[in-house]
């Protein structure tokens, strides 16, 4: 069985495929330092991710193996953080929301401890708790899945799924994040208008504060602008007047795999072999991984 994409989804779905006993490759174009999910703020939090019915029993299974993985966040990059969503009410949200332990009414929005996850650590954990399981990981660029030699091929590619199902429902959201030197905040913040392609955010990670946001449809330039960076740093300097004066570490840009729907789905191919789609999760591929992955394994079938 093999894996095409080594992100989130793709580690985490062959973590949740070996573990189970099936022998299984990951075969990917880059390395997973390389991926979008390595520079994601990495709040657990449903988020440009579509339909919501089945995002909210993903996100909710994916938070309690996070919250599991919070006991040990120097080895699994995981940590509780409090923080504070400013501007959104529970009757704005899904029933999943009432089932976010803690998740509470606040003068300016809503309040929660949450998960927030130090993604290069995460990664190399997921990749390392998979070699441990068995699994294998190479680097190999797919270009037809039709021809991956595997009986059972399992499509994690995110973005890359628009050239190689072809799929041109998935397309990109952009988006930048400045990293500063943390000057002693302990909580994160959102403040997130879905009609704008800008939002205010930082969380603050083991390697600085993460400030965020952009969200540019169907942009996909990688490179850092500077007057982005600049209005970034403004806009929560607004909420936290310290950053201001922050020292800028780092600019990262990564494209969301977004997608009207996420789609996570059997096919079954013209020579009997079976292709399971687990792809789309735009903003929220974090959020839904471990629900996501744990479907599909259980789309591979018994016998893969």
């Amino acid at each position: 069985m093999i894996v095409v994409g080594s992100g989130v989804a793709g580690l985490t779905t062959a973590v949740a495929l070996a573990e189970s006993g099936r022998r299984v490759r990951v075969w990917a174009r880059e390395p997973a330092e390389r991926t979008t999910s390595a520079v994601a703020g990495a709040l657990w939090w449903p988020y440009r991710i579509e339909p919501e019915p089945l995002v909210g029993a993903w996100a909710l299974d994916s938070l309690g193996v996070y919250e599991e993985l919070a006991d040990r966040p120097e080895e699994t990059g995981v940590r509780l953080v409090e923080g504070v969503h400013r501007g959104t009410r529970l009757d704005e949200l899904g029933a999943w929301a009432g089932r976010v332990p803690g998740l509470r009414a606040v003068a300016d929005g809503l309040a929660a401890r949450l998960p927030l996850i130090d993604m290069p650590v995460h990664l190399a954990w997921l990749r390392k708790r998979f070699v441990e399981a068995g699994g294998l990981v190479e680097e190999r660029e797919v270009t037809d899945l039709a021809s991956v030699p595997a009986g059972v091929v399992v499509n994690c590619a995110g973005l890359g799924a628009r050239s190689l199902v072809p799929d041109p429902a998935v397309r990109p959201v952009r988006g930048q994040l400045v990293v500063v030197e943390n000057p002693g905040i302990t909580t994160w913040f959102t403040s997130v208008d879905h009609s704008s392609d800008t939002s205010t955010y930082f969380f603050p990670q083991p390697g600085g504060l993460l400030l965020g946001g952009t969200a540019e449809e169907d942009a996909w330039s990688l490179e850092p602008d500077p007057a982005t960076a600049a209005a970034i740093v403004t806009r929560c300097a607004t909420v936290r007047p310290e950053i201001a004066g922050a020292r800028v570490l780092a600019h990262r840009v990564g494209l969301r795999p977004a997608r009207d729907s996420v789609r996570l789905e059997r096919q079954a191919l013209p020579d009997g072999r079976v292709l399971v789609h687990n792809y789309g999760h735009g903003g929220a591929g974090i959020t839904v991984a471990w629900g996501c992955a744990r479907e599909a394994a259980g789309l591979t079938g018994a016998g893969a």
